[in-house]
This record gives C-alpha cells, sequence and structure tokens, in this order.
C-alpha cells in the first residue's frame, strides 16, 4: 500500500481559527486516503521552536512514497521562509518521496494521487 505523509499547520495554534472545526476537516480529508487504499499520516505542525523537530519527526517515522504540504504552510507570504525550510527538510529526510502540494485541505488525496 503506499504511503502519504501530510503536512499541515496545526489549526488549534492559529489565532482566531475555529481550530476544532478545522481538525475535524483534516481528520475527514485522512479518512479519505484510506478509501483510495492510500496508508496516510498526518503531522500537524506549531509554528514554534517544535516546528522543525516536528517535521523531521514525521518524515523520518517511514518511508514515504508522497509528501503532500498544505496550503497553510506554502500560501501565506509570511510564511515564506518556514516554506522553503520544510522542501529542504522533505529533500533531506525522505529523499525518495515526491512533493506534492494540495489547493485546500479537502483535496489532499488528489495531490499524493498525481505522485503515486
Amino acid at each position: 500500500m503506499p504511503s502519504t505523509l501530510v503536512l499541515g499547520i496545526d489549526p488549534h495554534t492559529v489565532p482566531g481559527m475555529d481550530g476544532d472545526a478545522l481538525r475535524a476537516d483534516l481528520d475527514k480529508e485522512l479518512a479519505r486516503f484510506g478509501e483510495h487504499g492510500i496508508d496516510a499520516s498526518m503531522a500537524l505542525i506549531a509554528l514554534d521552536d517544535t516546528a522543525e523537530s516536528t517535521v523531521i519527526g514525521a518524515l523520518t517515522a517511514q518511508a514515504w512514497d508522497v509528501v503532500v504540504i498544505g496550503g497553510g504552510i506554502r500560501k501565506p507570504e509570511t510564511l515564506l521562509v518556514f516554506f522553503e525550510l520544510v522542501v529542504n527538510l522533505v529533500r533531506r529526510h525522505a529523499p525518495a518521496a515526491a512533493i506534492a502540494f494540495n489547493s485546500s485541505g479537502g483535496d489532499s488525496v488528489e495531490a499524493a494521487e498525481r505522485w503515486l
């Protein structure tokens, strides 16, 4: 069974966001991977001094076929340097994995399938 890691920002750490509602949506998307025959895991990252170790821990937990980097990491201009860090961590710690990008939390399965 192919494997996918989804990296995203922990919605409970974003001020003004309904973290519980967004987390429920992310969990539904994670369940959809199973419906498509894909073993998937999600790492939700707090934007603090634990971010890099969280990403590295998730990347090295197993061999991944695809790593999906979510829009919460990639889209805000203010996170450009963090986005670069994440891409380079994927290259370094999961070099055999394809890198994919979703357009929203609801199409991570399709992003991964493009590379499986």
